[in-house]
């Protein structure tokens, strides 16, 4: 009977299921000589969700994960092991990171544990929860507070690109969240996880607004992650590409005109992968191999992981009488080598006509 849990009890039982995740991400600074690349370190956590034959599976936020060039995971007896990003969807920031079973020692083996799956849907205003998390990437902290509403919608935009991201029918609550404990466990107090921590107020002036994904919501997503193979990123070597160029559909314009998130195709290269794939402009680009497309970055993220040669199944969505409507077609990646010249940086981010003309 765990009704009369505490803190202390539901912290000492989920603690095995947490994660801490860093990562390194590559970014273009201007410097009084030009670009240059500089390595950015960050911070995050995750939840112990899940196991296969080969591998520990671990769910975080989509952003904790995104762009990193180096990703590794810290358990709860501070060893710490290489993780590779093994599925993502943008569109409700969820990850799942593999961890290969081969590469855990024993030892920490037998001091984790899968975590317990609770009933968001059961919560009420009011019930008390507990927070976990990699607080500022210093080691697992425990905070508490309460369930303060249900089903929040909040915008957050992406500082690298400026481009804005609902999120929608979230757990809110007076648990403190801060940066690096995104990814970690939202839990009832018998110690079942109900919810990815995800944000916390984007206004400097609010306090204890924090936000959760609720575990009803995340599952089957991550249950669909956790069924993807596992990729690791190609040699440059092997580089591939479509023959694309593409605009972001931002959400205000996807609201707007009922056009899908994703990326817009603008030109198809003649006699590239896309052309030959049926590839059209104006098609919008949603999924790759089973892998949600929201924006372009995330796109070029995905292709660095598929090597030339190599044949997938994509999803556009096309417009057939003022109704957009889902295409699978099959594409076989071509070799960044054979990559012909596309059109400038600036024409690429021309204005987006939601009317495709």
């Amino acid at each position: 009977d765990t009704s009369g849990m505490t803190v202390k009890d539901v912290a000492a039982s989920a603690m095995p299921s947490l994660v801490a995740i860093s990562t390194t991400t590559v970014e273009e600074v201007q410097t009084f000589f030009g670009t240059a690349s500089q390595e950015v370190p960050a911070s995050g956590t995750g939840v112990i969700v899940g196991q296969n034959d080969e591998e520990l599976l671990i769910a975080t936020n989509n952003h904790v994960v995104s762009g990193a060039s180096q990703l590794s995971v810290t358990f709860n007896d501070d060893t710490t092991i290489e993780g590779q990003i093994k599925g993502t969807d943008e569109a409700n920031d969820l990850a799942v990171v593999s961890v290969k079973l081969s590469d855990i020692p024993e030892d920490t083996q037998s001091q984790i544990k899968i975590a317990t799956m609770g009933d968001s849907d059961a919560l009420e205003v009011g019930d008390q929860v507990v927070a976990i998390g990699n607080a500022l990437g210093t080691g697992q902290s425990v905070t508490s507070g309460y369930v303060s509403a249900v089903d929040r919608d909040i915008t957050s935009t992406d500082e690298s690109t400026g481009q804005e991201t609902t999120s929608e029918g979230l757990i809110q609550t007076d648990a403190a969240i801060n940066p690096g404990n995104r990814g970690g466990a939202l839990l009832n107090m018998t110690g079942d996880l109900i919810g990815i921590n995800e944000a916390n107020s984007a206004s400097a002036e609010v306090e204890g607004m924090g936000f959760a994904i609720p575990i009803a919501k995340a599952e089957p997503i991550l249950e669909n992650l956790m069924s993807l193979t596992t990729r690791y990123k190609v040699d440059e070597a092997d580089a591939s590409y479509i023959g694309i160029t593409m605009q972001d559909v931002e959400s205000s314009v996807s609201e707007a005109y009922g056009i899908p998130a994703g990326v817009r195709i603008v030109e198809v290269v003649e006699g590239s992968p896309a052309d030959e794939a049926g590839i059209k402009k104006g098609d919008i680009l949603t999924e790759f191999d089973g892998r949600t497309v929201t924006n372009s970055s995330g796109l070029q993220d995905i292709l660095s992981y598929y090597a030339a040669g190599e044949t997938v199944d994509i999803v556009v969505q096309r417009a057939d009488e003022g109704e957009y409507k889902p295409n699978t077609l099959t594409i076989t990646l071509g070799s960044a080598d054979d990559m012909p010249t596309q059109t400038t940086e600036e024409e690429q981010q021309n204005s987006l006509n939601p009317f495709g003309n």
